[in-house]
């Protein structure tokens, strides 16, 4: 008996694979989608009803790669092995899109930035500032995780932010987190703390390019000051202006200057 039982479930795991072969993942629906992986997990049992309480307990495919690890062996059934690789799924697509932008990727508009910047937070539930170092000519020098937590003036200290532009040579840096309640309109404290980052750097000679904030499928960036609209709107926006302060492309990149938040008082 255990041994059709066995058979079945692995005929069963054999045709969920040759769907994903012929149709992709598309043709899953969620909880397909975790039966799938919770089978490289757990070799030996049925997966399909721990897929369906998965779903009923989380609510969604999302929600549940977005758990942590002990969230995820609360529910019956689970074991470590299964729990860590769930929650390497976000991971794994956050690494394969910075990835793909190449090692040195150059930021010169806010699309630039948006496409740099919002895969950081794919599938992060928690509050996690990150700053991203650049050379003169704006390409990516080094990327820094500061802190995880809410933002805030004891948290992210203004030192920790120039340490961390000097050590890496920076000529100008930009800031970005997110905010897991939706919301990307920056709080008091954002701004807040962006302002006297903004004064610490410009003291060293470093510019803060821009702060941008994201929460899911949005982004706001304090240096245009307002919710980021169209890919176009996106585009059409620089960073840099020439040496006669107007914005726009096709410049030579010894023309190029970076534009900063200025400090108040400065």
């Amino acid at each position: 008996m255990a041994e059709k039982e066995k058979s079945i479930h692995a005929g069963h795991r054999e045709r969920l694979r040759q769907r994903l072969r012929t149709a992709g993942l598309s043709a899953f629906s969620e909880h397909e989608v975790l039966e799938l992986l919770l089978t490289y997990a757990i070799p030996q049992r049925d997966v399909n009803p721990l897929a369906h309480e998965l779903i009923a307990v989380f609510g969604s495919l999302n929600a549940v790669l977005s758990a942590d690890e002990n969230e995820l062996l609360r529910v019956k059934g689970m074991g470590q092995n299964a729990a860590l690789l769930l929650t390497m799924m976000p991971q794994l697509t956050r690494y394969c899109q910075m990835n793909a932008l190449g090692e040195r990727p150059r930021i010169v508009t806010l699309k630039d930035a948006r496409t740099y910047c919002a895969p950081l937070f794919f599938g992060v539930t928690e509050e996690q500032i990150y700053m991203v170092c650049l050379d003169q000519a704006g390409h990516v020098l080094h990327r820094s995780l500061l802190h995880t937590g809410t933002v805030d003036q004891v948290a992210l200290h203004p030192r920790t932010v120039v340490e961390t532009a000097l050590r890496h040579n920076a000529y100008s840096v930009i800031l970005a987190h997110n905010h897991p309640s939706g919301v990307a309109s920056p709080s008091q404290p954002d701004l807040d703390v962006t302002k006297r980052i903004t004064t610490a750097l410009y003291l060293i000679g470093i510019q803060l390019v821009d702060h941008m904030i994201f929460a899911g499928r949005e982004a706001y960036s304090m240096i245009r000051g307002r919710c980021l609209g169209s890919a176009q709107e996106d585009a059409s926006f620089s960073y840099v202006v020439s040496a006669e302060g107007k914005r726009g492309g096709g410049l030579r990149d010894e023309e190029y200057e970076w534009v900063s938040l200025a400090p108040d008082g400065v």
